[in-house]
């Protein structure tokens, strides 16, 4: 069953981040307090999962993403794809390209991450996430939904 391994935020861009075991997500932002969330974009919570950077001797973190998760293939992921974790619905957006910033974390790193960085998601519906928490793929026909359209009655 695919988990969330990590939860890391950035308070202000290009300084650390801060490892959390619990985080509120903000619909249609990303990660509370973090400088990274882009709210309207589909750039506002960056996954990575635990087979990659194992594969490729980093640790959780280090290349800036906000979920580490355990037991998914996140590069495998479509687009669209829609990811529940909780009461947190994601939808993937984009493939994260590698940028400069990866050369800071060790030379070469930019070119070895090509098709490997993770994917950004945009958040459909907000709510908070913890360390452990199961990360599960639904299409969207299998997501509850506030108000059936025809009938005025609210999903159960």
């Amino acid at each position: 069953m695919a988990k969330i391994l990590h939860i890391f935020r950035a308070p202000k861009k290009r300084l650390p981040m801060e490892e959390l075991e619990e985080v509120r997500v903000i619909r249609d932002v990303g990660l509370e307090g973090c400088a990274h969330g882009r709210p309207g974009s589909g750039r506002q919570m960056l996954l990575v999962d635990r087979e990659t950077l194992e594969a490729m001797d980093l640790r959780p973190g280090v290349i800036r993403e906000n979920i580490t998760t355990d037991g998914i293939d996140v590069n495998g992921l479509a687009l669209q794809q829609e990811l529940r974790i909780g009461e947190v619905r994601l939808q993937v957006s984009e493939i994260c390209h590698p940028c400069d910033q990866l050369e800071k974390v060790r030379p070469g790193l930019r070119r070895e991450m090509r098709g490997r960085r993770g994917m950004l998601c945009r958040v459909l519906a907000g709510g908070m996430i913890r360390r452990g928490d199961t990360i599960e793929k639904v299409s969207a026909s299998a997501l509850p939904f506030a108000e059936d359209s025809r009938s005025g009655l609210a999903a159960k």
